[in-house]
């Protein structure tokens, strides 16, 4: 019997849920440990990585244009993003129980989306940046301007907590009276919904419309920003000049690949009903695998970040010498 049949049959005897099981991925104590001491590595790695990257734009003057600060808020923005999962997916591995509150669940699933809509936000304003270089280098710095890059910048961290508010206040006041297994390591709306006592279909539906014109608007976005930049690069005469073109694009549009690509097999995609456990590897790779490779994407394709880095690890090296 399937959980919504289960849901269905108990919604008149059973009490409204006080917290969720996050079964995550069930397997031996011992693997347990593997993995916590896996993603605990990977976690450390992506913080590490992502605040290097931010640092690096923070402490050198020449990455102070609107390119790089950009970058650097979306490496910030990173830490955010696999915090909000990644270590109660840690704690997880070392408990027995698995359990997460309602609030805390909800809260979760609230800052975790909201987190991944804004790096959509980041994407696009990054492509217009690099569109508005290339394309429209005379009017760049009369566009480009400080005001518009702060402006991008406050848009980009509070557009996902306000255009993601609705969703998780439809999905939080629907009914669940169990059972109360989740078998995801983080509180996904799609396992959610399916807890729910009632099949709300209003609620489903809108959730599936608002997924698929977001993330495909903003993809369809980035998309054309960057055809009409290799448009634009193939009609350079300089050689270097296509050559350092064609790189900063390779690394925005090679992070764009990894993120959008799960993100719409998992939300977009009219065949998203995967199996349990391939959701959870597609989740896994945008939520903890991206966000570790960006930081090397962007370091090690870029000579202005990778100078800034040398830099900041020559001043460290000079401080332990003291």
């Amino acid at each position: 019997m399937s959980y919504r049949q289960m849901n269905t049959s108990n919604r008149e005897n059973t009490t409204t849920i006080t917290h969720f099981i996050l079964l995550g991925f069930p397997s031996s104590p011992e693997m347990q440990l593997l993995y916590f001491g896996l993603f605990s590595t990977t976690y450390i790695l992506t913080l590490t990585g992502n605040a290097l990257i931010a640092c690096a734009v923070l402490l050198d003057r020449r990455l102070h244009t609107p390119m790089y600060i950009l970058l650097g808020n979306f490496s910030l923005l990173e830490m955010c993003y696999v915090s909000t999962t990644v270590p109660n997916m840690l704690a997880n591995f070392l408990s027995t129980s698995k359990s997460i509150s309602f609030l805390s669940c909800f809260a979760q699933f609230y800052f975790f989306f909201s987190f991944g809509y804004d790096e959509c936000f980041f994407l696009c304003a990054m492509a217009f940046d690099r569109y508005l270089a290339i394309c429209r280098p005379l009017h760049y710095p009369h566009i480009m301007t400080k005001q518009m890059y702060t402006g991008l910048v406050i848009s980009g961290w509070s557009f996902g907590f306000i255009v993601y508010l609705s969703p998780v206040i439809l999905i939080s006041k629907l009914p669940y009276c169990g059972p109360n297994i989740i078998d995801h390591f983080l509180c996904d709306p799609v396992p959610l919904m399916m807890l729910s006592c009632s099949e709300d279909t209003i609620t489903q539906f809108l959730y599936s419309t608002f997924n698929v014109i977001f993330i495909t608007g903003t993809f369809l976005f980035v998309l054309c920003s960057y055809a009409l930049v290799i448009l634009a690069v193939l009609k350079m005469p300089s050689t270097a000049s296509k050559h350092k073109a064609f790189s900063t694009c390779a690394s925005h549009l090679t992070v764009v690949t990894l993120f959008y690509g799960p993100v719409n097999m998992m939300y977009v995609s009219p065949g998203s009903g995967h199996p349990e456990k391939m959701q959870k590897l597609i989740t896994l790779f945008y939520s903890v695998v991206t966000p570790l490779c960006n930081p090397l994407i962007y370091s090690l394709r870029n000579k202005e970040m990778k100078a800034a880095l040398r830099k900041i690890f020559s001043v460290e090296q000079s401080l332990h010498k003291i």
